[in-house]
């Protein structure tokens, strides 16, 4: 199990660290869903054709390949279809096909009761899916992983998916995924928390919601793609003034990938909070795509540039 470091600093209201889901197993069912935008029916075979390989079975929404403009379907369609597979007994994790955009727009169409009244399930997704495990941290008290989807090209493309990226998910998945390390450090030390946060742009839409971030005590995921740096300033500078990143533990800055060099701009707005942050780690967009556990007690040591952290499962199983 991985220890996280001593945190650098304590803040008052701590963020709780519920436990995960319990881990997969072979034979399990996992449905692939589709609550952001439209999937491509090519990735979607071979992504479930990689879950099978897995020995999982896989099962998809009734709605994956709908499309309304941007969207991958009408928006009740696309809740009804999140919803079933999470209330569903014999469906153990809800996997999202892919971001885009739309996670947002369903969250007032779940039936949160009855979703906490059918016990946990694993949720895998990132990008847009930040929505969706704000959400499900909200209301249910769940947590979940931060990980590559299953009709992305870098699980489902046409060469098979990326070593590292389906090395590191199916620990993730069925055991304890491995340390996440990058490559810079933009302020040193060490810092201990739960795990939150996700694409910059969600956060910054979320202000204002009930789902919006919560920083204090927490350590801090941060990624996104193609956003030109000033607009990186404007979002992060967002969430400072609205007071979503008051009290944070340190930062772990994922994958930037077509921002430009953003990192002036990190270090401006994030290093004078006077806690660690490290950036570089392959999460997010890009290639590889680590997984990483929101809500699970993270650890940041900047001498070694590494994101760390310890599970509790739900079953029992360290």
């Amino acid at each position: 199990m991985n220890e996280p470091a001593t945190p650098s600093r304590a803040g008052k209201g701590a963020v709780a660290v519920p436990p995960l889901p319990p881990r997969l197993r072979p034979g399990d069912t996992v449905a692939v869903v589709a609550p952001s935008g439209p999937v491509d029916p090519a990735l979607l075979a071979r992504g479930t054709a990689v879950l099978e390989g897995l020995g999982l079975k896989a099962v998809t929404g009734a709605h994956v390949l709908d499309r309304d403009r941007y969207l991958a379907g009408s928006d009740a369609d696309r809740a009804a279809d999140l919803q079933r597979a999470w209330c569903d007994p014999a469906v153990a994790a809800v996997l999202c096909a892919r971001g885009g955009y739309g996670a947002m727009r369903i969250l007032d169409l779940l039936d949160w009761e009855a979703m906490r009244a059918a016990g946990p399930k694993l949720l895998l997704g990132s990008s847009d899916v930040t929505a969706l495990h704000r959400a499900v941290a909200v209301r249910l008290g769940t947590a979940s992983w931060f990980g590559p989807m299953a009709a992305c090209a870098v699980l489902a493309g046409p060469g098979g998916p990326e070593p590292r990226t389906l090395a590191h998910l199916t620990a993730a998945l069925f055991g304890d995924a491995p340390p996440v390390t990058g490559d810079r450090v933009i302020a040193g030390g060490t810092a201990a928390g739960p795990i939150t946060g996700g694409n910059l742009s969600l956060l910054a839409a979320l202000c204002g919601t009930p789902y919006r971030l919560r920083a204090e005590g927490a350590i801090v995921l941060l990624e996104d793609v193609g956003e030109a740096p000033y607009r990186i300033d404007r979002m992060l500078t967002q969430l400072l003034r609205s007071g979503a990143l008051d009290g944070a533990a340190g930062f772990a800055l994922g994958s930037w990938t077509g921002c430009g060099d953003p990192f002036p701009v990190l270090e401006e707005r994030l290093a004078p909070l006077g806690v660690p942050v490290i950036a570089g780690l392959p999460v997010g967009h890009g290639t590889p795509q680590l997984s990483v556990p929101m809500g699970a007690l993270g650890g940041i040591d900047a001498e070694s540039c590494s994101l760390t952290w310890s599970i509790r499962n739900r079953d029992g199983a360290p």
